[in-house]
C-alpha cells in the first residue's frame, strides 16, 4: 500500500481575516486522509487588519509568516513555499506538494484526498487546478491556452465583444466539457497543487517580472517547457491538468478588489510583461501601445459623458483610474 502523501498547503492574505478563518476552518474540516501529513502556511502580507492576531489565537498550529510589506501574490506565495520547504524537508519531494491557495476560497469534502490520488497515480503530471465554483455553486472557469499577441488584444479589454469568432472560445478552451479531466496549458492560481520534485526542478513563481495576475500562467509555461529528466531533453515534459473532481469555493478577487486602480495596472503590466518574458520585445511593445490606446480612448469618452452631465461622480472615478492606468506606462 502506498505511504499518504504530505502536502503544505500555503494562504497568501492581505486584509480579508474573515475569509481567511473560513478557508482555514474548510481545511481543517476537509484536511487529507490521514490529517497529520497536511501543514498550513500563512502568509500576511502586512494586513491592517487582525489577520496576524487572529491566526496565532485561533489557528495555533498553523505556520505563520508575518511580511512587514505586501509583497504581493508572487512574493507572498514564494516566502510561503520558502517555509513549507522546511516543514517538507525530510519527505519525497516526489510524493510530497505544495498547493497554492487564495485566502478567499472554501475547500469542499475530499478535494484534496482526490488531488493527491490522481498526483500520486500519474507521476508525470507537475501541476494541477481543481475545479473553481462561484459562491452559488456555478462552475468558474479556470482553464485556459497560453496568451498569444492577437489574444490578448481581445481578451479583458474593451476589445472582447469584437473578438473574432472562436479566438476566445479556444482561449477559454470552451471545447471541453466542465466535467472532464484534461491537459491544459494553464489554471488559475487561486487553487494549485504543485508537486516538490517539480517545484525545485522549475523554481517558484517568477517575483522579478509580477507582482500579480499572469504570474500562474508563466509559471505553468516554465514547468511545461521543462524535461521530468532534467538531464535528457528529449525525455517527456511536465504536464499541468484540470481535474474537476475536486471542487473548491472561490468567492473571487477579494484581497485586489479593496485596490481596484492599482488591479488594473497590475493586470495590464503583467500581462505586458508576460509578452515581453515569452515572445519579445517587439510584440510587448505592441500590446502596450495598443493597452494604453484603449485606455486613452475610454478616459476621452468618459470626460464627454462627464461633461454632458451624465453620471458626473462615476464618470470621475473612472477617469481618475484610467488616468493612472495611462501614468503607469504598463511598464
Amino acid at each position: 500500500m502506498a505511504v499518504p502523501a504530505h502536502i503544505a498547503v500555503i494562504i497568501v492574505s492581505w486584509n480579508v481575516c474573515a475569509l481567511l478563518q473560513e478557508c482555514i476552518e474548510s481545511l481543517q474540516r476537509n484536511s487529507v486522509t490521514p490529517p497529520h501529513r497536511q501543514r498550513i502556511v500563512v502568509v500576511d502580507n502586512a494586513s491592517s487588519d487582525d489577520t496576524v492576531a487572529m491566526v496565532r489565537e485561533r489557528f495555533p498550529d498553523v505556520t505563520l509568516v508575518a511580511n512587514q510589506s505586501n509583497r504581493g501574490f508572487t512574493g507572498g506565495n514564494n516566502d510561503g513555499i520558502a517555509a513549507a520547504e522546511l516543514l517538507l524537508k525530510d519527505e519525497d519531494p516526489q510524493s510530497s506538494y505544495l498547493f497554492l491557495l487564495n485566502p478567499d476560497t472554501v475547500v469542499k469534502p475530499g478535494a484534496l484526498d482526490t488531488l493527491l490520488a490522481f498526483a500520486d497515480a500519474n507521476p508525470d503530471v507537475g501541476l494541477i487546478g481543481p475545479q473553481l465554483l462561484y459562491e452559488d455553486g456555478a462552475i468558474q472557469s479556470s482553464r485556459r491556452r497560453f496568451l498569444d499577441l492577437r489574444t490578448a488584444f481581445f481578451e479583458s479589454t474593451w476589445l472582447q465583444g469584437y473578438a473574432p469568432k472562436g479566438l476566445l472560445n479556444a482561449f477559454y478552451m470552451r471545447e471541453k466539457p466542465d466535467d472532464q479531466v484534461c491537459d491544459v496549458d494553464w489554471v488559475y492560481g487561486a487553487a494549485m497543487l504543485v508537486r516538490r520534485s517539480t517545484y525545485l526542478q522549475c523554481g517558484g513563481l517568477d517575483e522579478q517580472t509580477f507582482f500579480m495576475y499572469s504570474e500562474e500562467m508563466d509559471w505553468c509555461k516554465r514547468i511545461k517547457n521543462t524535461p521530468i529528466n532534467g538531464q535528457d531533453p528529449a525525455s517527456p515534459h511536465w504536464r499541468v491538468v484540470y481535474l474537476p473532481q475536486a471542487q473548491v469555493i472561490h468567492y473571487e478577487a477579494r484581497s485586489s478588489a479593496q485596490v481596484s486602480v492599482r488591479r488594473a495596472v497590475y493586470f495590464n503590466t503583467s500581462k505586458v510583461r508576460y509578452m515581453r518574458k515569452h515572445h519579445g520585445n517587439a510584440q510587448a511593445a505592441c500590446l502596450r501601445i495598443v493597452l494604453l490606446a484603449l485606455y486613452a480612448e475610454q478616459t476621452i469618452l468618459e470626460g464627454l459623458k462627464w461633461l454632458a452631465g451624465h453620471k458626473r461622480d462615476m464618470r470621475m472615478q473612472r477617469m481618475k483610474a484610467y488616468i493612472e492606468v495611462l501614468k503607469s506606462g504598463l511598464v
